[in-house]
């Protein structure tokens, strides 16, 4: 699976634009290259590089279906899985506008290919969102309708469904290529407090012609190594600390 991602993105990224657009349906894709893949704050890839990449179809309706995929090394070094090294990601809803408010609701589906190790909880995991827009700011919310969230059990063994996530972000265009990001969230693990936390980001983006480079800070106040709970202590790497991360990112 992963020698699979590498090669579609190397495709992407040296071939030819092959998809086409008309007044209905409308076919992209991407595939980028960061220093550490951060995900709500948290270090998926162990704080080493990821290669990514994914591919979105949709239509003037509103309607949208997609899929993205990284590497991540979180799960089978947490021993949730065996013969993993992948995260794939399947989505699909409805964006449109009322006024100035633009809305999107949809649901995502993230998959990590591999066997559970037992007693472990599946690491696959589904939620719906809804979001709405305004000019550069955006406000979405994602909640867990699978029986766990990523293979978070409560502290006494609980299912973590109804977990949810606040994302609050703000894209900024400066002009000539240029562009700054902020962003807070909160995650909360249902019936584990010490696992809930929150993260915010700050970054910056440059438009080079080939393709967009950013430089971007995180951080959370999540319970890292040495902490009462460790639980973002993962393979003796304190996985929430705060990052410099950089990027580069190529759509097609």
């Amino acid at each position: 699976m992963k020698k699979s991602l590498i090669a579609l993105a190397l495709v992407g990224a040296f071939a030819a634009p092959a998809f086409a657009e008309d007044s209905a349906h409308t076919f992209t894709g991407n595939v980028g290259v960061v220093t550490d893949y951060i995900f709500r704050g948290v270090s998926q890839s162990q704080q080493n590089p990821a290669l990514q990449g994914g591919f979105d179809y949709s239509h003037s309706s509103g309607f949208y279906v997609g899929t993205w995929g990284s590497n991540v090394s979180w799960v089978q070094t947490g021993n949730y899985k065996d013969n993993n090294s992948l995260e794939l990601d399947v989505y699909g809803g409805y964006k449109g506008t009322a006024g100035p408010i633009g809305y999107d609701v949809g649901v995502l589906q993230y998959y990590y290919p591999g066997d559970v190790v037992a007693p472990a909880k599946n690491t696959d995991s589904t939620e719906v969102y809804v979001g709405l827009s305004w000019e550069f700011l955006t406000l979405k919310y994602y909640h867990t309708v699978s029986s766990h969230l990523f293979g978070w059990t409560g502290v006494a063994g609980e299912k973590t469904n109804g977990s949810g996530y606040v994302d609050l972000s703000a894209a900024y265009d400066l002009g000539n290529g240029w562009g700054v990001a902020a962003h807070v969230g909160h995650q909360t693990i249902k019936n584990n407090a010490p696992a809930s936390y929150m993260d915010w980001k700050l970054g910056v983006t440059k438009d080079v012609g080939f393709g967009v480079v950013g430089l971007s800070y995180t951080d959370t106040d999540a319970e890292g190594c040495g902490s009462a709970s460790n639980s973002y202590c993962w393979n003796n790497k304190d996985v929430a600390k705060s990052r410099a991360v950089l990027s580069f990112n190529k759509s097609f």
